[in-house]
């Protein structure tokens, strides 16, 4: 028999959890576990990478979006996802790679956006329509300010830029909206 939960608004954090069949309940909940290795404070459920849970002929099955197409970490991630599944009773988990639905920032939940900040990043801001986000202004994730101006497109990894803050004297990231 299949159950599938179609989209990270079913994940523990959402208030339809209960709807759920108990494993996949369990799947989710050893999904939070895992956290993102470019940022540990954050999980993969939390940064919307999981598209789809299902089991089937009882075992589990993830679809794991990816934040981008080029991702060094998919391997890691799957690994990490497997692990946490076993160490759950799940241990014949598959999980895929899968690019639809893309992932796109407003996949992060608001937990997720909050662990960003703490961990000094910018949370990206609403995606606009018909062309880039403003990138200038956009508010120090340390002091909040808007005082801040943009350095560089590019920063450490393509969903990031790199930002000055003119208040607490501080170059941050963003994790840019997409």
């Amino acid at each position: 028999m299949a159950h599938e939960t179609t989209d990270n608004s079913d994940c523990p954090v959402a208030s339809t959890s209960e709807l759920r069949p108990p494993q996949i309940q369990v799947a989710w909940t050893a999904l939070t576990t895992v956290a993102d290795p470019e940022i540990p404070t954050v999980s993969i459920v939390e940064l919307g990478m999981i598209a789809h849970v299902r089991e089937v002929d009882e075992s589990i099955v993830v679809d794991l979006t990816p934040t981008f197409a080029g991702c060094p970490a998919l391997a890691l991630i799957q690994e990490e996802i497997k692990a946490a599944l076993a160490a759950n009773n799940m241990p014949n988990a598959t999980v895929n790679i899968v690019y639809d639905p893309p992932w796109t920032t407003d996949r992060i939940t608001e937990e997720g956006r909050k662990k960003l900040k703490e961990f000094g990043l910018a949370p990206p801001g609403d995606r606009c329509e018909g062309g880039m986000p403003n990138l200038d202004q956009t508010p120090c994730p340390l002091c909040d300010s808007a005082n801040t101006e943009l350095e560089s497109i590019f920063g450490p990894t393509l969903c990031r830029s790199i930002h000055y803050c003119h208040n607490c004297f501080q170059s941050f990231e963003h994790f840019k909206a997409v």
